[in-house]
């Protein structure tokens, strides 16, 4: 039985438009780990920093990504989606990250604990 996915990759398709949202889409698909999907999201409010891309994981934090341009950028996402995945509250170190998005990184928002969905 397949897994159904529970993180999720979004990218936005405002930001350099559907075309660039497209590509990145593509240009990712098959590098991600298992579990992961990929969503084009109209605006992420990133807009100084085109493209775009965010990670979500129900009870993780979230992350907030901006000008992913270039090829070592999207592999530094593969390799982040990895690091996302196996972190079990999401948190990462901007040290820990893939060198490429050390100073990409617009946000990071804290998983809300379940004593908080109530």
């Amino acid at each position: 039985m397949l897994k159904k996915p529970d993180h999720h990759l979004l990218i936005c398709s405002t930001c350099k438009g559907e075309d660039k949202a497209e590509a990145l889409r593509t240009s990712l698909q098959g590098k991600l780990p298992s579990g992961f999907t990929i969503r084009k999201i109209a605006c992420m409010a990133g807009c100084a920093h085109p493209t775009t891309v965010g990670f979500q994981a129900s009870g993780k934090a979230q992350y907030l990504f901006g000008d992913i341009e270039t090829a070592q950028d999207i592999q530094a996402l593969a390799e982040f989606a990895q690091q996302f995945q196996n972190s079990t509250d999401g948190w990462t170190n901007a040290t820990d990250r893939p060198r490429p998005l050390y100073r990409k990184t617009l946000s990071r928002m804290p998983r809300i604990e379940a004593e908080e969905r109530s």
